[in-house]
């Protein structure tokens, strides 16, 4: 099932204390948004990359991706402040450079370079028939409900599920969402969060713990340990 990707990538790197946007730091000896980049672009179902990038990045990142030999990318839109700003530029870069209504959208977090192409494929097809499907892995630990330090419940650990990204969606109805949400003055914290606004079911597609999204200096550690034994298994 053919889709295209949209990575929001216009971040500052301050949880990771880089001193700039995390995506140039490298994993292995290779930049995290090359890593992301990669998985899409040697993946023959991925029709093209539209990557929300800061103005004073975009040939900073344009020259990343002619060296690294990355081809799929096709629109680099103004980033905005948060996730969802970026987001909406790439869902309008979609539409306006003709896109269909119809086509499968994913939202992939720029920082997961693990991301498995076995979810990404079983995401676009159940986008394609549902309209909406996120990765997600199962809780492994007990989740409280606290206010104010004393705990108030304990919900069921099989009914809790950890979001990832992508996020797969019929590319009309993530528009909607995105436009709806703007309109109303309303900030989430994923995709599916706005879709869900709309009363529209949004469908789980279970995902791996290795989807580790890079975004403290221990995810980096992680994700290098990752790394080795994933050379280690191609040997």
């Amino acid at each position: 099932m053919e889709y295209t990707v949209m990575l929001p990538a216009a971040g500052s790197g301050r949880r990771m204390g880089a001193g700039e946007n995390k995506l140039f730091l490298r994993l292995g000896g290779e930049a995290i948004l090359v890593r992301t980049l990669r998985v899409f672009d040697e993946d023959p179902d991925c029709r093209g990359i539209i990557l929300a990038v800061r103005p004073d990045e975009r040939e900073r990142i344009r020259k990343m991706i002619e060296e690294s030999g990355i081809t799929k990318v096709s629109a680099m839109p103004d980033g905005g402040g948060e996730r969802q700003d970026s987001v909406r530029a790439c869902v309008r870069a979609f539409i306006g450079s003709g896109g269909s209504g119809d086509a499968v959208v994913m939202v992939h977090d720029a920082a997961r370079p693990f991301i498995s192409r076995t979810v990404i494929g079983e995401l676009a097809s159940v986008a394609a028939e549902h309209g909406a499907a996120i990765a997600a892995v199962r809780s492994k630990d007990t989740v409280k409900r606290v206010r104010d330090g004393l705990v108030e419940s304990t919900p069921d650990r099989n009914s809790l599920w950890l979001v990832q990204t992508p996020q797969a969606f019929r590319a009309a109805l993530l528009a909607e969402a995105e436009e709806r949400a703007e309109a109303d003055g309303f900030l989430g914290t994923d995709e599916s969060m706005l879709v869900e606004r709309l009363g529209y079911p949004v469908r789980i597609v279970e995902s791996t713990y290795d989807n580790v999204k890079m975004t403290t200096k221990e995810d980096l550690a992680i994700g290098e340990v990752l790394l080795k034994r994933l050379e280690e298994e191609h040997e």
